[in-house]
């Protein structure tokens, strides 16, 4: 019994020894290794996360995790002038694809019917059939546009009094419209810190996100060709003619339209700039705009109204 006794002590001393020379060396052995040396326990196929276990491994991540927005400083856009009375600049690829997502997934629950402003407050009205959503301007795919715009805009801004404002993305399905319209406001707005200053929009950019549709241009009727046809009839410069690979026919991204005036189509990533107000402040009608009835599938767009402040009265 004795012998017996000593027998088993020394057999648990020897397997604590063992254990213990064979820990630090644990983390390198693969499964198989492991697997040969326990028998038939069951190990699992990563290696172990014990707190005394120190290695390179690193802990699983989740790879369907969208990874954080990053603004690309280096994106660049073109412009195009298109008409003077009122000034109208088409602009090429202001939008990126990246940023496109980002905003559109901001914007995706936020979308309500949207409102027209009238005699100060925010109403609906059959004029106006499309869903709208406003967009927080600490999201950093809005501030991204944001500051590309502003920096668009030059001198027409000035720092410290100025702002972009609130930037609104808006949806038409099909068969929504917006009816003839125009951006600034009739009487300028007090802003909602409760300083004593006005403000108006004295610019706009509306940039398409999704042109998956027909129709559903974008009609200014009193803007004008900067170059007037010359006798032979020559027609305007109607810009690049983009195509997509399921049209038989390119279309020109805008054109002279039936009714007078200009019409833009959408096109994703391309953007639309005005200026809303006169030198003195009052508002062009000249911009007058109407978003015309979409025929099938679906068109959003990002408003940008640049606020410029005026005077202390």
């Amino acid at each position: 019994m004795a012998i017996s006794g000593f027998a088993k002590a020394a057999g648990i001393w020897a397997g604590g020894l063992l254990l213990g020379l064979g820990i630090p060396y644990l983390p390198s052995l693969s499964s198989t290794q492991l697997t040969s040396f326990v028998g038939d326990f069951p190990v699992p196929d990563y290696p172990f996360a014990l707190p005394f276990f120190r290695g390179n491994a690193t802990p699983p991540t989740n790879a369907d995790a969208p990874l954080p927005f990053v603004c690309d400083a280096s994106h660049t856009y073109r412009t195009e002038l298109v008409s003077l009375e009122p000034l109208i600049i088409y602009i090429h690829n202001l939008i990126s694809p990246v940023e496109i997502a980002s905003l559109l997934e901001t914007a995706e629950p936020r979308f309500a019917p949207s409102a027209v402003t009238k005699h100060g407050r925010q109403q609906h009205t059959s004029d106006r059939t499309s869903s709208s959503a406003g967009l927080p301007r600490d999201d950093p795919a809005v501030m991204c546009v944001l500051n590309r715009t502003r920096s668009f805009l030059g001198t027409m801004m000035r720092d410290g009094w100025d702002e972009m404002g609130p930037p609104q993305l808006v949806r038409y399905g099909a068969g929504q419209r917006f009816n003839v319209h125009h951006d600034w406001f009739e009487v300028p707005q007090w802003p909602i810190d409760g300083s004593f200053r006005k403000w108006n929009r004295v610019a706009s950019f509306f940039a398409i996100l999704e042109d998956d549709c027909t129709d559903g241009e974008t009609h200014f009727p009193f803007a004008k060709p900067i170059v007037s046809p010359s006798p032979q009839g020559e027609r305007m410069w109607q810009g690049e003619v983009a195509r997509k690979e399921e049209e038989e026919e390119a279309k020109p991204l805008w054109r002279e339209h039936e009714d007078g005036g200009l019409a833009f189509r959408p096109v994703a990533g391309n953007a639309i700039f005005w200026v809303n107000l006169h030198q003195n402040g009052t508002g062009d009608t000249r911009t007058n705009h109407a978003g015309l009835p979409l025929g099938k599938g679906r068109k959003t767009a990002m408003n940008i109204w640049p606020r410029q402040y005026y005077p202390y009265e």
